[in-house]
């Protein structure tokens, strides 16, 4: 079985003996690379190069550039996506977006880690674990997703958070490690002010 299989299937995988599956880390490093380097402005050039390095795209995705991931074709994002500047997906195992998901600036979302044992870390060996976020998720700026986390439906994650367990739906969830501090409620709708309509 190779590495990357066994990785997929929640095993110690041995990280450098990768073999073939290396080539398709370098080349999505170059597809990452490639889309870096393109003006904001090419919209229509950008989107056809995030289709060639993600593994499925459901509707409107938009990332900032700039974007880094390691194999990419694990990566799924749902119908109306926008990441902000300076995502890094670590997709060994799938990282599934649902829908009307926005990410905030420097975020990470890892499904890799090394072992716990020295001697088994020292050798090479890795895990990955699949890390799935919900629908109509808010994930702020400078937030760490770890491996083996789930983020349910309309939560939000605040800023500066390390999401080290899974998050249940409709909550507001903060800190080092990310814990819910209250559900999201029908009084969240007044937060904010709409501007005046003008009467016709």
């Amino acid at each position: 079985m190779k590495e990357l299989e066994k990785a997929q299937l929640g095993y110690l995988y041995d990280a450098t003996s990768l073999g073939e599956d290396a080539k398709m880390m370098d080349r999505c490093e170059d597809l990452c690379f490639a889309y870096n380097q393109i003006p904001p402005s090419e919209k229509e050039k950008k989107a056809d190069l995030l289709h060639q390095i993600l593994g499925e795209m459901k509707g409107f995705t938009a990332i900032k550039s700039p974007f880094h991931c390691d194999y990419g074709k694990h990566i799924k994002t749902g119908n109306v996506f926008f990441a902000n500047y300076n995502l890094t997906i670590l997709d060994v195992a799938e990282v599934t977006f649902g829908d009307r998901v926005f990410i905030g600036p420097n975020c990470v979302f890892s499904t890799a880690g090394h072992a716990i044992d020295a001697a088994q870390r020292g050798a090479g060996l890795s895990v990955a674990f699949p890390i799935h976020v919900g629908n109509d998720v808010w994930i702020g700026a400078n937030v760490s997703v770890l491996p083996g986390v789930e983020i349910g439906d309309g939560s939000i994650i605040g800023a500066g958070s390390v999401v080290n367990r899974s998050i249940p739906p409709h909550v507001i969830a903060v800190g080092n490690p990310c814990r819910v501090i209250r559900n999201v409620t029908e009084e969240d709708k007044k937060k904010y002010k709409f501007y005046p309509k003008k009467e016709v």
